[in-house]
């Protein structure tokens, strides 16, 4: 039998959705805890994000990371589907995409937008049309009208919290920071590991009465996970960095700032690899194909949906979870609710890759294609990351 069970009901309830919730009932606005733990909140919060940190990598190799271990709270779910655009907009947000719209790597955006643009592909992380390598998307999807809620960071600058950026210097401007979270704030490029910690010290070192949250990026684990693969020598020795990191800055800061650090995802290595568009019987029906290779929306053809999603239950056997869109939205993928126009945006098919499964459209995304690590899907190993809090 191809499909099961709800995945939900193997996963913690709490998500990375409730982490900036938590967080701003700490400063004062409305709202209680939703992480399950204790955020302490005084003059100042750094929240760092460490892309493709998972707890069960994190816990396999724990003798590399002992003040990541020592420091971890509790774990979440990153939420479906478990990658860097949906699940920095949760967080942003406070709500998984069935409230936000960010429902994939790539999705075609809901029909009102769609009309305008030929039901073009968005590629959410690049913000990029069709392809990752495609031509930018921003003046046909602009980020702010696919995600128009507004986001924690703009409810805390609000209050009157100080909202601090230390990312890549890239990212000040780009589409997808325009669409995650809103808030301009203040910007302090960043890149190294080293250029990290001295601007987060910088930043909550002034003692002025002035709340602040600082929000910091690191990426480099999960393109050490994408190139050689989560587990190996080069990706150990990236989360050896990431540990040292964490314990120089949670070193550095005063005793009224509290760091918190989490991921956004997990992931698996690459195994068996099916080829959608080399496999006709996956093509038949379809007008598209978006998503990732662990997670597939596939956008059928008018009346072709049944057809499309009984053929790629048939050929893809055990190798993935296939279901419909309505079965999806019922079973509570996308969250609790699922707004309308984000709804006519997810796939009318979707097909989650079990085990280390890739689902590639090898012309497509050659570079996605070759990648030796992924992630995206329901196993554990993807969706679970931990909540590290240090006061």
């Amino acid at each position: 039998m191809n499909y099961i069970a709800n995945p939900l009901d193997s996963l913690p309830a709490g998500s990375i959705a409730d982490v900036l919730p938590t967080v701003a009932a700490g400063f004062g606005l409305p709202g209680e805890s939703r992480t399950g733990v204790s955020i302490p909140v005084d003059s100042s919060v750094v929240l760092l994000l460490i892309d493709g940190l998972g707890a069960e990598l994190l816990a396999a190799h724990a003798d590399l990371a002992p003040t990541l271990t020592e420091f971890t709270a509790t774990t979440l779910r990153a939420g479906f589907p478990a990658t860097t655009a949906t699940s920095l907009t949760s967080l942003s947000v406070g709500a998984p995409c069935g409230v936000h719209g960010v429902v994939g790597y790539s999705f075609v955006p809901d029909a009102a937008v769609a009309s305008t643009a030929g039901s073009r592909v968005l590629n959410s992380l690049r913000w990029t049309l069709d392809t990752a390598a495609g031509p930018t998307a921003a003046h046909i999807y602009p980020p702010e009208s696919i995600q128009s809620n507004t986001t924690i960071l703009q409810s805390l600058s609000e209050s009157g919290v100080e909202i601090n950026y230390v990312t890549p210097a890239y990212q000040r401007d780009s589409p997808l920071t325009r669409a995650v979270f809103r808030e301009r704030g203040v910007h302090h490029p960043a890149s190294t590991p080293g250029q990290i910690r001295d601007a987060v010290r910088e930043i909550v070192s002034r003692l002025d009465g002035v709340q602040r949250f600082v929000y910091a990026y690191y990426g480099e684990l999960d393109l050490r996970g994408h190139i050689h693969g989560p587990g190996s020598p080069e990706w150990k020795a990236t989360l050896a960095e990431v540990d040292a990191l964490v314990a120089e800055v949670a070193d550095g800061l005063p005793s009224s700032c509290t760091l918190v650090v989490t991921g956004d995802h997990g992931m698996v290595p690459a195994g068996h690899v099916i080829d959608v568009e080399s496999t006709p019987e996956l093509l038949a029906g379809v007008a598209t194909v978006a998503g990732e290779a662990r997670v597939r929306h596939v956008y059928a053809t008018p009346g072709a949906a049944g057809a499309v999603h009984d053929a790629w239950t048939a050929t893809l056997g055990d190798h993935a979870h296939v279901v419909t869109r309505g079965r999806a939205i019922d079973e509570g993928w996308f969250g609790d609710r699922v707004e309308a126009g984000v709804a006519a945006r997810i796939g009318d098919v979707i097909a989650v890759a079990r085990g280390h499964t890739i689902l590639t459209r090898g012309v497509s995304e050659p570079v996605e294609s070759t990648m030796a690590g992924h992630h995206g899907a329901w196993t554990p190993a993807e969706q679970l990351v931990p909540l590290i809090i240090s006061h």
